[in-house]
């Protein structure tokens, strides 16, 4: 990250945002199955890595990417049940169930943005703005730019083309952070953005890509301009 940069961008699922699973997974609970954190962080890994090999080979869509993880669940939970399945990606997909916030975010995005503006770019259903206030961090961000608003998801450029010209921001002088790799990363830097993932359960690092874990370890990246880890 040795360029110039002025501006900072971040996704909001699983990178600012956590699904909460206790509402969603509620009718696993029903059924008396309650997945465990280790069994959900080892299989986002897992579907993340295989989520970007398709997106390289064939430009298969972020929507598909619940889609293979809760497949993958239920086969690991031996509960072969389609209706279940579809019924646990309705409510992943739904903005209003990703809640979940660390307790040092708004702090840390208040600290971020004394340095820099910082805005939004979310893969989302037009409501993302709606969970961001409800997690009273809505306003550390100039601009929230939201897939089901604008008609483009990640990793189309355009919807990044939207969110840079909302900053009014050349794109060379942007960092996105966001937490897939075929979306976020290979999205971003595809617009010309400078990026790095916030991974979060670690699915990549055996993967040669800017990452960081925390956004305690970003801060420390944009203080020092230390290398990025890879």
């Amino acid at each position: 990250m040795n360029r110039q940069l002025k501006i900072i961008f971040f996704d909001v699922g699983n990178t600012l945002l956590f699904p909460n699973r206790e509402r969603i997974h509620a009718p696993l609970a029903e059924r008396g199955i309650v997945p465990t954190a280790e069994h959900l962080r080892n299989l986002e890994c897992r579907t993340k890595n295989q989520f970007d090999g398709m997106m390289t080979e064939n430009g298969t869509t972020d929507r598909s990417f619940w889609w293979m993880f809760y497949s993958q669940l239920l086969t690991e939970l031996k509960m072969e049940d389609a209706a279940l399945r579809d019924q646990l990606v309705t409510a992943i997909r739904n903005s209003g169930n990703w809640d979940q916030i660390l307790p040092d975010t708004a702090d840390r995005l208040q600290e971020i943005g004394e340095r820099y503006p910082i805005a939004v770019i979310s893969n989302a259903d037009g409501r993302i703005k709606d969970v961001l206030e409800r997690c009273a961090i809505a306003r550390c961000f100039r601009t929230i730019t939201d897939s089901g608003n604008v008609g483009y998801e990640k990793p189309h450029q355009e919807i990044f083309r939207q969110a840079l010209k909302s900053m009014d921001a050349n794109p060379e002088e942007s960092l996105y952070v966001g937490d897939v790799y075929s979306v976020d990363y290979l999205g971003a830097t595809s617009a010309g953005m400078q990026a790095i993932l916030m991974d979060v359960p670690g699915a990549y690092r055996e993967k040669s890509v800017p990452r960081v874990e925390s956004l305690a370890e970003l801060q420390v990246v944009l203080r020092s301009g230390a290398s990025l880890k890879r």
